[in-house]
């Protein structure tokens, strides 16, 4: 995955805010996971409703139901950051589940099923993002991140 463009000058991109959350890995922690990165975008001057703020709930939403789903190790919990690196937002979903990994951007998928019912997730994680990638979690485990470019 590319990092966050620094401007001219050779200096980082401003952090502007971190966001750094443990929730319990069940469809209602998936949930408050979502609404919790919302409310903190709004504080930050994403405003709830535009299309920055929506684009972040699909991810937020998507990342958090696969660490439930296919991340969940019982009496773990995931973890969500979200970091605003000047005009980037950054969303990183961390499980305890490192062999059970999506696969890399770009690479090829098997063949779905008209009416399957599951295996859409990351299609829609590739087309939102700006850029995400899969990396390893120390001590354990994956962390799929996810960036958005903001508009200006």
């Amino acid at each position: 995955m590319n990092p966050p463009s620094t401007p001219a000058t050779g200096q980082a991109p401003l952090t502007v805010g971190v966001f750094v959350q443990r929730f319990s890995s069940t469809p209602r922690g998936a949930r408050l996971a979502r609404r919790l990165v919302l409310h903190q975008l709004d504080a930050w001057g994403v405003p709830h409703g535009s299309g920055a703020s929506d684009t972040a709930a699909v991810l937020v939403a998507e990342l958090a139901a696969n660490a439930v789903t296919h991340g969940r190790v019982p009496g773990r919990d995931f973890e969500v950051t979200a970091k605003l690196l000047g005009r980037t937002l950054r969303i990183e979903v961390s499980d305890t589940r490192g062999e059970l990994r999506p696969p890399a951007p770009g690479a090829p998928r098997p063949p779905m099923l008209p009416l399957a019912e599951t295996g859409r997730g990351m299609l829609l994680v590739e087309a939102l993002a700006d850029r995400w990638d899969v990396l390893d979690r120390v001590p354990v485990g994956k962390t799929v991140v996810a960036e958005l470019d903001l508009p200006h």
